[in-house]
């Protein structure tokens, strides 16, 4: 686990919004339910104060002023201590397209206003649980020519030193099917093991997610099995 990343008693949410009416119901919300918070006001604001605290849930809105939330996304995931930091954006915009820009930056979640704050409060949750940093003890699964490390949360082929960084959730993901070789899982199957039986995400979600996991990878680990869902390839096959 990454030595910059703080030790808390109770989980720091930064919430980014360039409403102040927002931001404070927000805030309010989440310290009722025992989180600490820190606020910012657009993306530029939030990435300089997630990379001075890192925190360990991002709520963020998309449209803002200066640095929208797509750009700041982008940069967060550009930083070590970021990337595995679960993101939950919030929009105005409903179109399919959308939620797939979102995740394709590097969200994990994507909930449209007006914001239902028990579902919020619900998904904040489930992001904390599903945390690496709140995670079961570390693992290390030695499949094909990959190594991957649950406990550094980075990727590398065999012999090769260099690391390959995957969002929080694409590793997640690698992690579940190299785990279990062979077996095939639909796109249903997946969203309830990875993202977990209380998180609302399109089952477009897994595809997004393959996909990117695929282009830094190869495309060679995962298979599409056409009709049901994906696998990774069996070693024995």
């Amino acid at each position: 686990m990454n030595s910059q990343v703080p030790t808390r008693e109770r989980p720091l949410i930064l919430v980014v919004d360039d409403e102040d009416d927002i931001i404070d119901l927000l805030q309010y919300n989440l310290q009722k339910e025992n989180f600490d918070t820190i606020s910012a006001r657009d993306g530029a604001e939030a990435v300089d104060l997630a990379v001075q605290q890192v925190p360990d849930i991002i709520i963020l809105d998309i449209m803002m002023p200066h640095m929208g939330g797509l750009e700041a996304c982008k940069r967060m995931r550009e930083h070590a201590t970021l990337r595995t930091v679960p993101i939950l954006m919030l929009t105005a915009r409903s179109e399919e397209a959308d939620h797939v820009v979102g995740l394709d930056t590097g969200a994990d979640i994507y909930l449209t206003k007006p914001i239902s704050l028990p579902v919020l409060m619900s998904q904040v949750k489930a992001l904390l649980r599903g945390s690496s940093r709140y995670d079961a003890p570390a693992d290390l699964i030695r499949i094909l020519d990959l190594e991957i490390d649950r406990d550094r949360y980075v990727v590398r082929r065999a012999g090769s030193g260099t690391a390959i960084r995957l969002p929080r959730k694409e590793f997640d993901l690698l992690y579940f099917f190299a785990s279990r070789p062979g077996k095939v899982f639909s796109r249903q199957d997946l969203l309830d093991q990875v993202w977990g039986l209380d998180v609302y995400v399109v089952d477009r979600t897994v595809d997004v997610h393959v996909r990117k996991i695929r282009e830094k990878i190869g495309d060679h680990y995962i298979e599409t099995i056409k009709g049901v869902g994906y696998r990774f390839i069996d070693r024995h096959a």
